[in-house]
C-alpha cells in the first residue's frame, strides 16, 4: 500500500468546489430508466449517453471523481477513447463500483448486506489496470421503529471495511458508502440515531481492519426526515444535524464527504449541501457531493436518446455540476438556477 498515492487519489477527489460523478447504474437499471423516456435500451445508447455526459465542457472544474460500471470501464466513447481517457482529459479520477449488490441478511427480514467479497482481490487488480483509481461499496439500512438490527449493522461494517483493506492493498482509494434509507416515515431524530450508530460502527470496523482513513472517501446520507414523514424537516436543520452526527462519529484524518442524494430532489440535494457549508465554519473534511440522478436525471431527460439534443443535454449536465460545485463552496443561491 502506497499511502502517499491514496492520499493523492482521494484529495484529488474532494478538491475544493469538486465532487463526484456517479454514473455507475448497472445495465438493467440504465435500460429501466432508458424505457421510462422511451429510448432503446441497448449498448450502443448506454455508449451514447455515457458519452455525452463525460464529454460536457468544463465538467471536470466542478467533478473530481466518477464512478463507472463495469461495462463502461471497459467500453469506449463514440469517438473511440475509452472512457478512462476521456474522464482523465478532463481531469477527473475514474474509479468502479464492484459491490454485487444488496441480498437478503439471513434470518432478519427486511434488512440487507450488500456482497461482493469472493475474489475481490484479483478485480481490484485488474481495475488498477484498466485505469480506476477509486472503488465504491454502497451497504443500506432500513429504518422502522425496531430497523436496522444490530446484526445488520455489524454485518454491513464487516463487509465494507473488508473491502476497503483489499482497496487499499491495491492502491485505489475505497469510497465507503452507508446509506440509510430515505424511504419511511421516520423523523429527523430516528435519521440522526440510525445514521450516527451506522457510523460509529464502521469506523470501529475500518479501524479493526487497519484502514488508512487518510486514503478514503466516505459516502454517507444526510440526516433527513423519511419520506413519508408527516412534517419533514427543513434545509437548514437537515444541514445542522448532519453536521452534528459528522462532528460525533468521522475523524478528523478523512479528506472528505461526499455525500449521496438518497432519493432527493436535485435542487434539494443542492440546497442541502450548501446549508452545510454556509453553516460548518472550519471543517476538518470537505464536504462535497457524489450525486447520481441528482446529476444525471435533467440531462438525461433533456438527450431522450437522440443526437441532435446531445449539446443542450450536455449544457444541462454541466449546469447540474456546476450548482453543486457552488454548493460545494458555501456559494450556491436559487437565483443561479433561475439565471440558467
Amino acid at each position: 500500500m502506497n499511502i502517499d498515492t491514496l492520499k493523492t487519489t482521494a484529495q484529488a477527489m474532494v478538491a475544493p468546489g469538486r465532487g463526484i460523478l456517479a454514473m455507475d447504474e448497472s445495465s438493467p437499471t440504465c435500460n429501466k430508466r432508458f424505457e421510462g423516456l422511451g429510448i432503446p435500451t441497448t449498448i450502443e445508447m448506454r455508449r451514447e449517453y455515457r458519452t455525452m455526459l463525460v464529454s460536457s465542457p468544463g465538467l471536470g472544474d466542478h467533478i473530481g471523481g466518477a464512478i463507472l460500471f463495469d461495462e463502461t470501464l471497459r467500453d469506449h466513447t463514440t469517438d473511440g477513447r475509452s472512457f478512462v481517457q476521456a474522464l482523465q482529459e478532463q481531469g477527473i479520477v475514474p474509479g468502479i463500483k464492484v459491490d454485487t449488490g444488496a441480498k437478503d441478511l439471513a434470518l432478519h427480514p427486511g434488512e440487507k448486506v450488500t456482497e461482493g467479497l469472493d475474489g475481490l482481490g484479483p478485480r481490484l487488480a485488474e481495475y488498477s489496470e484498466l485505469g480506476a483509481r477509486f472503488a465504491k461499496w454502497r451497504a443500506v439500512y432500513t429504518v422502522t421503529d425496531s430497523l436496522p438490527s444490530q446484526a445488520c449493522y455489524t454485518a454491513n461494517a464487516h463487509a465494507l471495511a473488508r473491502y476497503a483493506a483489499l482497496c487499499q492493498e491495491n492502491d485505489i482509494v475505497p469510497i465507503v458508502e452507508p446509506e440509510v434509507l430515505i424511504d419511511g416515515n421516520h423523523d429527523l431524530g430516528r435519521s440522526f440515531e440510525v445514521t450516527q450508530h451506522a457510523q460509529h460502527t464502521v469506523f470501529a470496523a475500518l479501524a479493526d481492519q487497519d484502514v488508512d482513513l487518510r486514503g478514503i472517501v466516505l459516502k454517507p446520507s444526510m440526516v433527513i426526515s423519511g419520506a413519508g414523514a408527516a412534517d419533514r424537516a427543513g434545509i437548514r436543520e437537515v444541514a445542522q444535524e448532519t453536521l452534528r452526527c459528522l462532528s460525533s462519529t468521522v475523524p478528523a484524518a478523512v479528506p472528505g464527504i461526499a455525500f449521496l442524494s438518497g432519493g432527493q430532489s436535485d435542487e434539494e440535494a443542492t440546497q442541502h449541501l450548501n446549508a452545510m457549508n454556509e453553516i460548518g465554519g472550519s471543517l476538518p473534511w470537505a464536504v462535497t457531493f457524489s450525486y447520481g440522478r441528482a446529476l444525471q436525471a435533467a440531462a438525461m431527460k433533456r438527450w431522450a436518446g437522440h443526437s441532435d439534443n446531445v449539446e443542450s443535454a450536455r449544457q444541462v449536465a454541466f449546469h447540474r455540476a456546476q450548482m453543486n460545485g457552488a454548493a460545494a463552496l458555501g456559494q450556491y443561491s436559487s437565483e443561479m438556477e433561475k439565471a440558467a
